[in-house]
């Protein structure tokens, strides 16, 4: 599985053959790539509908869409997105097969909505488990698993779920404060969702997110995690192989 990180909360991962792009989002100052630049996603998944997390989506129209069916259907009739998972989007606890990947959407703790002159309800904002194996209550040692927990506060579902259920290896976390979790709630999170990696994401995008992200590895350090904080360069690629 390969993990590449174009700042914000925009990531774009590979599993196998498949190419998935979360959240595409091109306008924060950690990139310097357009989202012409992007080799076109067979997916694209949507945490939520704030503009941060959906401002370049339409570029790349001709993916599927992976998101709740409210925001499937927003981004239908004002996105030009045709095609979606099970024709209507997947909601909160599901698991979808697309290509060589397996999606398991979770809730996240934040607020929605689309504000284009009147109000769209979008839905429940969610962050999204990315796998190589279909997840199941026998753990599997040799599967490869990505957490992007989008837009959230710190949850204990991350503790009771998450963590022991669908085993991530490796967690992209909003540290921003202000919006979401801030770098000692995130580290929490780490030490909970007991991941071997953890990278910050949601930062020094706009000045109320502004961060020094070694403050989110002094935080991890201090609950005792055994988890490497990797602070990734943006457009930087990371492999994650199996066994982790």
């Amino acid at each position: 599985m390969e993990l590449t990180w174009h700042g914000h909360s925009t990531w774009y991962v590979t599993v196998g053959d498949t190419d998935l792009l979360i959240d595409p989002f091109f306008d924060n100052p950690q990139t310097s790539m357009e989202p012409a630049d992007v080799d076109d996603p067979d997916y694209v998944l949507l945490t939520h509908g704030h503009a941060d997390h959906i401002g370049h989506a339409g570029e790349f129209s001709d993916a599927t869409l992976v998101a709740v069916p409210e925001l499937v259907s927003y981004a239908k009739e004002e996105m030009g997105f045709e095609d979606a998972v099970g024709g209507m989007g997947m909601n909160i606890g599901g698991t979808v097969e697309i290509g060589d990947a397996y999606v398991t959407m979770h809730r996240a703790d934040h607020t929605n909505g689309v504000n284009t002159g009147y109000e769209y309800d979008v839905g429940m904002p969610g962050g999204f488990i990315i796998s190589d194996t279909k997840p199941t209550q026998v753990s599997d040692e040799e599967s490869t698993t990505f957490y992007h927990a989008g837009d959230t506060g710190l949850m204990t579902e991350m503790r009771d779920v998450v963590g022991p259920y669908l085993e991530p290896d490796a967690a992209a976390l909003p540290i921003g404060d202000h919006f979401t979790m801030g770098p000692w709630q995130a580290a929490i999170a780490v030490d909970w969702l007991d991941v071997d990696y953890a990278y910050p994401m949601h930062y020094d995008t706009f000045p109320p997110i502004e961060q020094d992200p070694e403050d989110f590895r002094r935080e991890v350090d201090g609950t005792g995690s055994d988890a490497e904080v990797v602070v990734p360069e943006a457009d930087e690629t990371f492999t994650l192989e199996e066994g982790y």
